[in-house]
C-alpha cells in the first residue's frame, strides 16, 4: 500500500476496529433533560401542594429519534412524564397510579418492561395511528441493546425531592385507537405528602399538547 506509512497504517487498523464501538455506543439511550413541569404546555399545576405534573407526547418522527426501537410501529406511544416538586418536603410516588383515557372513553395504562419486549418480539406487530415513522420489517427477537433502552427509559421515581425534578417515559398501548391524543385526558393519583396523606389528583388535557405553538 504505497503512500501510507506504518502509523497511518496503524490509524487506520485503529480506526477501523473502534468504528463500529463508536457506532454502538452513539445509540445508546440517553433520558432527555427534563424542564421544571410549568413550562410543558400540558400540564396540571396544584399551587397549594406546590406540585405540577406534565405530559410530553413523543409522537412525532424527530422528537422520537432518541430511541432506537421506533415505538410507533409496534403500536406504543412513548409519553414524557415529568414531575416537579416546589415544595419544602418530599412527595412519594410510590402508590403512583397513572391512566390514560382516550376521547371514546377507552382507559389505558403504562405498558411494563414485559409487555414491551412482548410486543416488540411479535412477529405481526404494527400500529394503526398514523406516525411518520419510516417502515421496516418487525422482527423476532429483542436484543440486549434494547431490553436496556426499555429499560432505562421508564419512570423510575419512588419519589421526588424538594424543588427537584424527575422525569421518565411511560408507554402506552394505542395499536386499536386510530387518534390517541385528541380529546384524551391523562390522570395521575397515589402521590402522598411527607405525612402520607394523598394529593388530589393531577389531570392533564392533552389537547393543552394539541394545541400548543409549535416550538421555533
Amino acid at each position: 500500500m504505497r503512500g501510507f506509512s506504518g502509523r497511518g497504517l496503524w490509524a487506520i487498523f485503529l480506526a477501523a476496529i473502534l468504528l463500529p464501538a463508536f457506532c454502538l455506543a452513539a445509540k445508546t439511550f440517553v433520558m432527555p433533560a427534563a424542564e421544571p413541569a410549568k413550562t410543558y404546555p400540558a400540564h396540571d399545576e396544584h399551587p397549594n401542594e406546590s406540585v405540577t405534573v406534565a405530559l410530553d407526547p413523543y409522537d412525532d418522527a424527530e422528537k422520537a429519534r432518541i430511541f432506537s426501537i421506533h415505538y410507533g410501529e409496534i403500536g406504543m406511544l412513548p409519553v414524557f412524564l415529568i414531575v416537579t416538586n416546589d415544595g419544602n418536603q418530599p412527595i412519594s410516588l410510590v402508590g403512583m397510579r397513572a391512566e390514560f383515557i382516550t376521547a371514546n372513553r377507552s382507559k389505558l395504562y403504562p405498558a411494563s418492561n414485559d409487555d414491551l419486549i412482548r410486543r416488540l418480539s411479535h412477529p405481526e406487530a404494527r400500529t394503526s395511528y398514523p406516525l411518520p415513522f419510516p417502515r421496516s420489517k418487525v422482527k423476532g427477537g429483542v436484543k440486549q441493546e434494547q431490553r436496556d433502552e426499555i429499560q432505562n427509559s421508564q419512570f423510575a421515581a419512588r419519589a421526588v425531592e424538594p424543588h427537584s425534578t424527575q422525569a421518565g417515559f411511560l408507554f402506552f398501548d394505542v395499536a386499536d385507537v386510530p387518534t390517541p391524543l385528541p380529546g384524551a385526558h391523562f390522570y395521575l393519583t397515589g402521590v402522598h405528602d411527607a405525612k402520607g396523606n394523598e394529593l388530589m389528583y393531577f389531570e392533564v388535557p392533552l389537547e393543552k399538547y394539541l394545541s400548543a405553538p409549535a416550538k421555533p
